[in-house]
């Protein structure tokens, strides 16, 4: 019997989180160091509980304010057609196949995943970025048959709104993207609370 699984190299140790998540990983994904440094709240890596960032807390202000501007960009993103909206959703997901591999390393230092349970969840990620896709081109809706003459009935997918996503950690991604690429395509705004210890891969 042969397997296809590919072997991972045991022969370098594990290095610290902290080396990890360095300045050329957070410049790959775009992470401003500023942003995970500067906080109030700790976040540490469950392979050798090092402290990877520091974020600040939210309050019950910030959090409105933050759903008062989703609920302003709804207003408009409601009005954009379906497959154009679904083509943002495209050029999203080249994106996360362009840095599947920092992806799926910063889930392993954060979640605490092995590599390639990391890379799976990007991988998720990317397929249901793939079905978005294509649902923006099927919003159907139906045809009905009138009792009244020269009448017809039809049926029209609105979008609902803000969408609230909450995420666990110990899927801190894939999870999110599920909820949000499919949220998006249909024309709503969506707010993310992460899980408290996997904040970064929010970024």
């Amino acid at each position: 019997m042969t397997s296809s699984a590919k072997k991972i190299d045991t022969s370098k140790p594990m290095q610290p989180s902290v080396n990890l998540l360095s300045p050329d990983l957070c410049a790959a994904l775009s992470i401003d160091k500023s942003k995970i440094t500067n906080g109030d709240f700790s976040v540490r890596s469950p392979i050798d509980g090092m402290e990877i960032a520091k974020f600040q807390s939210d309050s019950v202000a910030s959090v409105s304010d933050k759903i008062g501007k989703a609920h302003h960009a709804y207003l408009s993103w409601r009005a954009v057609p379906a497959p154009v909206r679904g083509e943002l959703i495209r050029i999203f997901g080249e994106e996360l196949r362009a840095h599947k591999q920092e992806l799926g390393q910063l889930v392993t230092i954060e979640a605490g995943k092995i590599l390639s349970e990391g890379l799976g969840e990007v991988q998720e990620m990317i397929d249901i970025c793939d079905f978005a896709v294509g649902l923006s081109r099927q919003l159907y809706g139906l045809t009905i048959a009138s009792e009244r003459p020269n009448h017809r009935m039809m049926e029209t997918w609105h979008p609902l709104g803000v969408i609230g996503v909450i995420s666990a950690f110990n899927f801190p991604v894939a999870v999110w993207c599920w909820n949000f690429a499919l949220a998006i395509v249909c024309g709503n705004a969506v707010v993310w609370k992460p899980s408290e210890k996997t904040c970064t891969t929010a970024l």
